[in-house]
């Protein structure tokens, strides 16, 4: 019977245990299942390492910990070995809705069961790390910024109330190469940079329309507005899913991104890191086999 890891957050309330219980309950049906819950990264490595002979792994919450366990797979060096599934149990669920994987637990894990897994990318950023879904600097994390004291309160409501108070954080003078070419603006400053894996942000904000988990290339997103009315232009592009046709947007596909000058932090699947004055990503093309 194949062995297959569920790895719970330790930090996740008594709420998501009888959710947790049915979804493990539907894997067992299949596999020989083992359930840990972690919180920290060094308790994600040492799971890992003391099951030498897993088949699979499957994450029970959101981005964020989907983000941590991808990046522990990485780091011990499996991400050929261990096939990866997720039970969506976050707040904002992107990456899970570029999957199109349903919020009940148990129907979540019979998809599990039913994959016969699909090779997609993933982006690795300057320190190695990896990124399942999408990551911004400039605007996008400073909202992620503000929008974390919301977000447990308010749910998926807490990113916008974390955008509106992010609206007047000044653009970041960086300069920006994608595949080696600059990418400039007369100002010389942008509100913005993202790179994208998955199609949504922010609580299901389309901010990749065209974004493919398997095409090999990563979405990049590079906003200039420099005023009040041209970040309330851009939010109604985001909000008409039309942000690669507008002006304001600098938007292509890539293999690789840069960005050097001003430090700035950087959100990664949710997960917020200090300023650094050095971004780069890069794709890493059919890198992890998902169970969805």
């Amino acid at each position: 019977m194949p062995r297959l890891l569920a790895i719970t957050n330790a930090s996740a309330g008594t709420s998501t245990t009888s959710s947790i219980d049915a979804a493990v309950e539907v894997l067992s049906r299949v596999h020989e299942v083992d359930t840990v819950a972690t919180g920290s990264t060094d308790e994600l490595d040492a799971a890992l390492a003391e099951r030498p002979d897993l088949d699979a792994v499957v994450v029970f919450g959101g981005d964020g910990s989907l983000h941590a366990v991808v990046d522990a797979v990485h780091r011990a060096g499996r991400l050929d070995d261990l096939a990866v599934g997720l039970v969506p149990l976050g707040t904002g669920n992107d990456f899970s809705r570029t999957l199109g994987l349903p919020l009940d637990p148990a129907a979540a894990a019979e998809r599990i069961l039913g994959s016969e897994g699909r090779r997609i990318d993933l982006l690795e950023d300057f320190g190695g790390a990896v990124v399942v879904n999408a990551a911004s600097i400039g605007l996008g994390a400073e909202a992620a910024v503000r929008a974390k004291r919301y977000k447990k309160r308010w749910g998926p409501l807490g990113y916008a109330i974390g955008a509106a108070k992010s609206a007047f954080v000044p653009d970041a003078k960086v300069e920006v190469k994608i595949d080696g070419r600059p990418v400039r603006r007369r100002h010389g400053h942008i509100t913005q940079l993202s790179v994208g894996n998955g199609r949504f942000v922010g609580g299901g904000t389309d901010l990749f329309p065209t974004a493919e988990i398997d095409d090999g290339q990563m979405d990049v997103q590079v906003v200039f507005a420099h005023t009040l009315a041209g970040r309330a232009a851009y939010v109604v592009r985001l909000l008409t899913r039309t942000t690669d046709e507008s002006p304001l947007v600098h938007y292509e596909r890539a293999q690789r991104v840069e960005v050097h000058g001003e430090g700035l932090r950087c959100t990664s699947d949710g997960e917020i890191s200090d300023p650094c004055p050095d971004h780069t990503w890069q794709i890493l093309p059919g890198a992890l086999t998902f169970l969805a």
